[in-house]
């Protein structure tokens, strides 16, 4: 993506001239660029890809991430404020979300600097925060609000077959390779479903928890949790799904600190029972099989796809031996 393109959205949205452009690493879909102004305003600039040839829930996914920012204004100052947006890609700068930055570096790239109280501290904080996300509720029905995958569905069993079935669909297009005959995949999951029925509610998901997606800042001795960023893979439905990636590749029963936090937030513990982690597995299936099928459309090279398949089609073997 060109410097010009930002230039484009700063001029459709009567910005004024930037003090800096910089670029930010680390997305795998959209671009992303820091702006910065004299006046002190400092912005995030997210667009698109101008061709997409992703996955089928992947279209529209700004829709799902403004969706996201807005809903969790009241979880706390960690959420940026969407500034501008623009969904039609026709539009005179194309499709793009314009944002406030938050302060601090992905939990990722400063982990091996923290001590154990302050990661103990970080995790009760971020299960905090994600139990006041979960705390929000949709209105209208389960699953994208993009409408990717079409229209909100009235139960969750409903919503999550469609994700599933259209992730599947995807491995079957792109051929990607799978552990598992992707039919055989969809019989397991389609016989674990009714477990979905308990769900009645549909939260707030942010469903891409992992530490680089959570900002750090502070002085050491006074970490905390600066900011919740990329909410553009959130959809509404059941709040356990977020424990896959908040303990991505863990387990998320052994979190003890993240999940103290939780339940000071929500004031009710997060029991595991069978249906619990039933769902859970559902979930990591579903989590596992769009890791192993985007990296198709994305063009992934050898060293890369062998990496994914060595971290990920275990886990999807295991996920679906317990379903």
């Amino acid at each position: 993506m060109s410097v010009d393109a930002v230039h484009s959205v700063l001029e459709a949205v009567g910005a004024g001239e930037p003090a800096s452009l910089e670029p930010l690493a680390g997305g795998t879909y959209n671009t992303v660029t820091r702006v910065t102004f004299g006046d002190g305003r400092d912005w995030v600039v997210k667009i698109p890809p101008a061709h997409a040839t992703g996955l089928s829930y992947e279209q529209r996914l700004l829709v799902n991430e403004v969706t996201f920012y807005d809903a969790a204004t009241g979880a706390g100052d960690t959420i940026p404020r969407v500034v501008h947006s623009e969904f039609a890609p026709a539009g005179p700068a194309g499709a793009y979300v314009v944002m406030t930055a938050r302060p601090g570096r992905p939990w990722s790239t400063v982990a091996g600097e923290l001590t154990v109280d302050e990661t103990r501290a970080l995790r009760a904080g971020f299960g905090a925060l994600v139990g006041r996300l979960h705390g929000v509720t949709g209105l209208s029905g389960f699953g994208y609000p993009g409408g990717a995958l079409g229209a909100l569905s009235p139960t969750w069993r409903e919503a999550f077959t469609a994700m599933t079935d259209a992730v599947l669909a995807d491995a079957e297009r792109y051929r990607a390779r799978l552990p598992r005959p992707a039919e055989r995949i969809r019989e397991v999951l389609a016989g674990a479903s009714e477990v979905l029925d308990e769900v009645t509610r549909p939260a707030l998901v942010h469903f891409d928890l992992w530490q680089g997606n959570v900002l750090v800042t502070g002085r050491p001795g006074a970490r905390r949790i600066g900011g919740i960023v990329d909410g553009e893979r959130m959809f509404w439905g059941d709040p356990v799904a977020d424990l896959v990636s908040t303990s991505l590749f863990g387990d998320p029963e052994a979190d003890e600190d993240f999940l103290a936090g939780h339940a000071a937030a929500t004031g009710t513990p997060l029991v595991f029972t069978p249906s619990v982690r039933r769902r859970l597995d559902l979930y990591r299936s579903y989590l596992y099989l769009i890791m192993l099928t985007e990296t198709v459309p994305r063009g992934h090279g050898p060293e890369a796809l062998a990496r994914t398949w060595e971290a990920v089609a275990p886990r999807l073997v295991n996920a679906l031996d317990e379903l």
